[in-house]
């Protein structure tokens, strides 16, 4: 009887000691900069569209020189639903357009200019591309964006003080009136740091934190691109091409767009324990150029799979432009090839052969008894199930151990970044035939994701090893997948 007492005891004992593990063990504390949830929601989308679309669609230029006649710009069948169908067929988040480039020309009746859509011959003066594409964005459950450029080689004003303050006017109009669903919501305000002379021959001096501080106002979910943020920051190339070691953290003070911007290798690297979060974006064209050109023809797969790679792989979104033609609709030759990209994409990503691999590490928060921060959690699809270790550890190993040998070519991994991220090297090693452990693949940051490319290799074990970190590694996803197309 006492057995039978003492028994009934031990479990009880131990059923709350686990719950307790459960309940007490608090998760990591935040590392330095984090992201907002809008900035983590925006890099989970991690590819979008462009579309630069306006006179220079129609003059064959890339940048217009403001002068331009505004009868120029006459699209015979624009279909924003046709891009908002190309886009979600290619499963991008959202499309941002050109709504304003720097000759000035803008594509809905701004009251601030005289060299828009109403002065125009397209529809009497009555069309309006932002109205159109923030219904076709809603219908197709896309999220919008805009590129209003602060440069404008037409405004009168450009060059002086009143300027800053039409272009504030001008921003106020297009974020109060357009956007996706019934609130008419922005998720990215797109800043070009260009700035040459206007049509009397100055150049403005950008009031940065006046314009900042108008989105912010009206569409506060929106995340600001420019070369310092605040979102989100260029990559410092127009390739597609985040570099191999990716911070999404600056050090933005004493910076501004443009001629103020860091360095390029700063802004395609970012930095180590940057003051501010401001993660990559990868902007680059299916084209040669910005704007259609009908003797222009799109990338091929396999130079968009390397970018996808070198871009989304590399803790980075892509912004993918697709300019319209024309007409005003996506040319079939960029919607064949988006559609291409699209089933080469789904295909790699279709089998993740590290499911149902055995997951162990050296070290787990909280101790072996607690599973919230299990390493068996990299395995799994839920964003925010991670593996953690204790604050003390820095350089935890992750083993995984497979029932039958698995064969792959592409490791992908992720960092649980809304607490920051914090690797800074690590190594991956393959167990061979013999026993022997030798290293795979060598890098330096993961963040949001990291997509390496390996040799085919075929194991019945993997091996990460964290050899560097700025606090208590996380990871909540390491996945094995076998690309047989590039």
């Amino acid at each position: 009887m006492i057995k039978k007492r003492n028994s009934h005891l031990i479990v009880t004992l131990l059923t709350l000691s686990m719950l307790s593990c459960k309940t007490e063990v608090a998760p990591p504390e935040p590392y330095g900069a984090c992201p907002t949830p809008q900035q983590v929601e925006w890099q989970q989308m991690e590819m979008n569209m462009f579309c630069h679309f306006g006179p220079n669609t129609f003059s064959g230029k890339e940048w217009g020189d403001g002068d331009e006649a505004e009868d120029l710009f006459c699209p015979t069948e624009l279909d924003c639903r046709q891009w908002a169908a190309v886009a979600k067929g290619c499963k991008m988040g959202g499309i941002i357009v050109t709504a304003k480039h720097h000759d000035g020309f803008c594509l809905w009746p701004n009251p601030q200019s005289i060299h828009t859509v109403a002065q125009s011959r397209w529809r009497d003066g009555k069309g309006d591309v932002l109205a159109e594409l923030s219904e076709a964005c809603t219908e197709a459950g896309l999220k919008m964006g805009l590129y209003i450029s602060p440069w404008d080689r037409n405004a009168p004003t450009y060059g002086s003080d009143a300027y800053n303050e039409t272009f504030r006017l001008t921003l106020e109009d297009a974020l109060s009136r357009y956007g996706a669903g019934d609130v008419k919501e922005l998720f990215e305000q797109w800043f070009d740091g260009a700035n040459g002379e206007g049509p009397n021959g100055k150049k403005q001096d950008y009031d940065w934190p006046l314009f900042n501080s108008t989105v912010a106002r009206l569409q506060p979910k929106a995340v600001v691109f420019s070369d310092v943020g605040p979102g989100c920051r260029w990559v410092g190339n127009e390739n597609g091409e985040a570099g191999e070691t990716c911070w999404s953290t600056l050090n933005t003070e004493g910076h501004y767009p443009g001629s103020g911007s860091p360095a390029i290798e700063r802004l395609n690297h970012g930095d180590r324990n940057g003051s501010r979060w401001v993660p990559a974006e990868s902007d680059v064209s299916i084209r040669p150029g910005w704007f259609y050109h009908s003797n222009e023809q799109p990338k091929t797969v396999r130079q968009l799979l390397e970018i996808y790679y070198n871009s989304v792989g590399r803790n980075s979104l892509l912004l993918l432009n697709v300019p319209p033609d024309r007409r005003g609709k996506i040319a079939a030759d960029d919607s064949i090839r988006l559609m291409e990209m699209r089933r080469a994409l789904d295909s790699i990503f279709a089998c993740d052969v590290a499911q149902g691999a055995t997951v162990e590490s050296t070290n787990q928060r909280g101790g072996r008894r607690c599973s919230t921060y299990t390493a068996k959690n990299v395995t799994e699809e839920a964003y925010d199930k991670y593996w953690a270790c204790d604050d003390s550890v820095r350089t935890p190993t992750l083993t995984l151990t497979f029932k039958e040998p698995v064969t792959f070519n592409r490791i992908m991994l992720q960092e649980y970044i809304p607490i920051g991220q914090r690797i800074a090297a690590f190594h991956i090693e393959q167990k061979g035939s013999d026993g022997e452990w030798t290293t795979l693949v060598a890098a330096t940051t993961i963040g949001y994701k990291r997509i390496l490319l390996t040799p085919t290799t075929t194991t019945t074990a993997l091996r990460i090893v964290i050899d560097e970190a700025d606090a208590c590694p996380t990871l909540n996803r390491v996945a094995l997948f076998m690309d047989k197309i590039f």
